[in-house]
């Protein structure tokens, strides 16, 4: 009996993916250079699959680039000769290092890119069929000044993003109030919607204090606060809804947060919740909690990228609230031709099989590790 398709080789890749225009700033981070760490799976007959994960630095999440190369390399070689299907993968892999899910992440994308060439299907019809061809997209501004991020708010409304993200914390809350004020003064009646973004760096004191003095301004409130016990404190005492992002470290956590009614969004990456396989049973856990979510990932090139894209044009549209990429921060793709591009705000979904992104290798050197057969 035929198990199906065999992984035959596994090559490591590191890759730097340099910010543009400086640095980018968040509550917790100051980010000039991202560390990309890329995955390349070979079947027996020869077909590749490319998968990646990008930790947007040490300190945003518990995650690292060294990490990930670690986990990967002490998994790789017990991961030779075993089945490519998604789910049978990620069971091996759980077998073999407790937790790690952004590193797993990179081989469960991977699987999904080489099947997908194997059956000549798009990851996105894999994952149960594209809903549309045209994904939406939002754009999220750095921690700055009030006056420069409402003028960047103008800018993003005007090439069509239908969605803004506004990064705040890390200062007087006085100013993230301000920033507010001013960002929605430039983009209310224009059908853009907004996200404010603590990523973990207002205190419940603070978050409070944000939604009593803005009652008029329909923004959502992403991850304003550390832990789910910030969470559940807030909870019954703010006007606005909140969304849960770093908190959200696993689909026991999701389903948790969804069940208790704590939430009433999510900002998803695919690979804090270990790849595509996880995305998907993420993805209708909050289809059967009406619940929001975006599909999309903390940094990465062309294939972290892809692989958002692919899972969002899945979701049920009114439930879907975007793919973020990083490519509007970062120079260059890594396939030149089908690199993902954000154009007016939204981003097409890629037509060949697999992701629909062959990444160019001499771009990323030799391997830092390579197993095989």
């Amino acid at each position: 009996m035929s198990h199906g398709p065999i992984i035959e080789e596994i090559h490591i890749y590191q890759h730097n993916l340099p910010v543009k225009n400086g640095s980018y700033t968040m509550a917790n981070a100051e980010v000039w250079a991202l560390d990309t760490t890329l995955v390349k799976i070979v079947a027996t007959d020869g077909t590749e699959g490319w998968g990646e994960t990008c930790p947007v630095g040490p300190t945003y999440a518990e995650a690292h680039a060294l990490g990930a190369r670690a986990a990967l390399i002490h998994m790789a070689q017990d991961l030779i000769g075993k089945p490519l299907w998604p789910l049978v993968l990620q069971r091996k892999m759980h077998s073999l290092l407790n937790g790690h899910n952004y590193a797993k992440a990179a081989i469960d994308i991977a699987a999904h890119d080489l099947l997908g060439k194997l059956l000549e299907i798009r990851v996105a019809d894999f994952l149960g069929g594209a809903v549309t061809e045209r994904v939406p997209s939002y754009y999220a501004t750095g921690v700055g000044a009030p006056d420069e991020i409402a003028r960047l708010a103008a800018d993003k409304r005007d090439e069509g993003y239908p969605r803004l993200q506004v990064k705040v914390g890390g200062r007087p809350v006085e100013l993230d109030i301000e920033t507010i004020r001013k960002v929605w003064e430039q983009i209310k009646n224009s059908g853009m919607r907004l996200a404010v973004d603590g990523n973990r760096g207002w205190t419940t004191r603070d978050a409070l204090r944000v939604s009593r003095e803005c009652p008029d301004i329909p923004f959502i409130m992403e991850q304003p606060c550390n832990t789910v016990e910030d969470l559940q404190k807030i909870r019954p005492q703010v006007t606005h809804a909140i969304y849960m992002d770093e908190s959200s470290v696993d689909l026991n956590t999701v389903i948790s947060a969804a069940g208790a009614g704590l939430v009433d969004g999510f900002g998803m990456k695919v690979t804090r919740i270990g790849g595509l396989t996880n995305m998907r049973s993420f993805r209708d856990i909050c289809e059967a909690r009406n619940l929001p979510h975006t599909c999309d990932d903390a940094w990465g090139g062309d294939i972290i990228a892809a692989a958002c894209v692919h899972v969002a044009a899945t979701v049920r549209p009114d439930l879907c609230e975007g793919a973020w990429v990083a490519a509007p921060y970062i120079d260059g793709h890594y396939d030149p031709e089908n690199g993902i591009r954000i154009e007016s705000g939204f981003i097409a979904l890629p037509e060949g099989p697999g992701l629909g992104v062959t990444p160019n290798p001499e771009i990323f050197g030799d391997p830092v590790a390579s197993f095989q057969a």
